[in-house]
């Protein structure tokens, strides 16, 4: 019994051992560095984004009273959500005559392209941010390292950014449409009933579109998420560091080309082997260019006066 209990507790503990070590592993810090924070809020915002628009389900209606005394108040209740095939929703129109009780009509309008193009690309995103994340976090040394992970971070993020861009506004305007079409006045308005003497409409409850409103919110904060994201990836990408350097090697040539002469002391100064000669080596365009500079007593350098008394040498003769 003893040892099929242990047995057990060892095969218990093993998968929380792995768990705690691979948590342990997890280099938490770097979510305070934009790089991880950006990324959270990426994850979030995606979650909100497409779980808004996928969610959303609304009802419109009208009441249809005939002036038949036979025939009593029809209420019309059309309910309709996410993908907004509204061209598929059918609701029964009722018919004021003797022969006939109801017809079926439907809404008009599909607005299924914007909305799934919304959803996917937030669920496409929130996927992306996770491998992200876990690249950041437990193999951020390979993210360094090879310089292929930065480049590719940077060209999904831009591309992300336009496609934010581009869903976010195209579902603002497709739900524009969607409101139009499922207006209660728009509901009468199509119905044959409502335009003849034979019976009186009216228009219902106006749907309550707070959640799809929210659901395009969400669409543009990505896209600024993701835009802002840009900068601090390409920071870590090898054309950072190129431009830097070539802004550094353009400037120390033109400062060449001007006859321009290096701040006193910025450089290092070496002896020459000499007792009264010191060395300045300034990088010029080319080779190295030396200027020497003789100092009284060489021998105070010596005696520990050290840099500060050179410098203040080099200073005094002009060079």
């Amino acid at each position: 019994m003893s040892s099929t209990e242990s047995s057990s507790r060892t095969a218990d503990k093993s998968p929380r051992q792995q768990v705690d070590r691979l948590l342990v592993r997890l280099r938490w810090r770097r979510l305070e560095e934009p790089l991880g924070f950006i990324k959270v809020l990426q994850w979030l915002f995606a979650i909100f984004a497409f779980g808004s628009c996928g969610s959303y389900s609304g009802e419109t209606g009208a009441t249809v009273r005939c002036n038949n005394e036979a025939k009593d108040v029809s209420a019309i209740i059309v309910s309709f959500g996410y993908p907004f095939r509204l061209n598929r929703v059918q609701y029964e129109m009722p018919l004021c005559d003797d022969e006939s009780t109801s017809t079926t009509m439907y809404l008009m309008g599909d607005f299924s392209a914007p909305a799934e193009f919304f959803v996917t690309l937030g669920i496409f995103s929130f996927f992306y941010t996770i491998a992200a994340l876990v690249l950041y976090l437990r193999f951020h040394n390979i993210y360094t390292e090879n310089r292929r992970f930065p480049l590719v971070d940077f060209c999904v993020t831009v591309s992300f950014t336009f496609f934010w861009l581009v869903a976010a506004a195209a579902w603002g305007k497709g739900l524009t449409d969607i409101k139009g079409a499922t207006r209660p006045s728009s509901l009468t308005a199509a119905m044959s009933v409502c335009h003849g003497e034979e019976a009186v409409c009216s228009a219902g409850a106006t749907p309550s579109m707070g959640l799809a409103n929210i659901s395009v919110l969400f669409g543009f904060i990505n896209f600024f998420l993701w835009a802002g994201n840009c900068w601090f990836v390409f920071k870590e990408t090898p054309w950072h560091g190129q431009g830097q350097d070539q802004g550094q090697g353009a400037g120390q040539e033109s400062a060449a080309e001007q006859g321009a002469r290096p701040p006193p002391c910025t450089y290092r100064i070496r002896s020459t082997g000499k007792r009264s000669r010191f060395v300045a080596a300034s990088p010029g365009r080319g080779a190295s260019q030396l200027a020497e500079a003789r100092l009284k007593g060489a021998s105070w350098a010596e005696r520990g006066l050290g840099l500060g008394f050179v410098c203040s040498e080099l200073k005094r003769v002009g060079w």
